[in-house]
């Protein structure tokens, strides 16, 4: 059976081709040497759970979407942004979560019977590690195929 690392094999493939996206990681985050600079903005990519039916499983997948908050030095401030390009990062971070989840929804990994079955969650997040980092998380659940012989 090879349905889970050809879901995970599909979604690195998407993130990839994601002109908004940098690197993409699997895994655990705490492994990722985030000081690099060079692998913003970013993708991780886990799986938290799954349940096994008898013809399909559904998987949980997560998603972080994360880039480097830049702060300005310009005293001029926006009352309302700030000094910062946060709202910037969380605008495009979620429009790179759009395009993945776009993508399962009826895209290429669709049509590779990789199906979610609802809508996904996201929650954005900002100053969540050592460094400044914002972003967004996604939470979806995916179907797949059960394709293992039985006896």
């Amino acid at each position: 059976m090879k349905a889970l690392f050809n879901l995970t094999e599909a979604i690195k493939a998407e993130l990839e081709a994601n002109a908004l996206i940098n690197s993409v990681t699997f895994g655990d985050l705490l492994e990722v040497d985030l000081n690099k600079q060079n692998i913003f903005p970013m993708a991780h990519v886990g799986l938290t759970s799954a349940t096994i039916g008898s013809s399909t499983s559904t998987v949980q997948v997560s998603i972080l979407f994360l880039d480097v908050v830049d702060i300005s030095k310009d005293e001029n401030t926006d009352k309302f942004f700030g000094n910062d390009n946060e709202h910037w990062v969380l605008n495009s971070m979620l429009a790179a979560a759009t395009k993945t989840i776009q993508s399962l929804l009826r895209g290429d990994l669709y049509s590779q019977l990789f199906q979610v079955e609802d809508d996904a969650n996201v929650e954005f997040f900002s100053e969540r590690f050592e460094d400044k980092l914002a972003g967004c998380g996604v939470d979806f659940t995916v179907t797949i195929s059960n394709n293992v012989d039985q006896c």
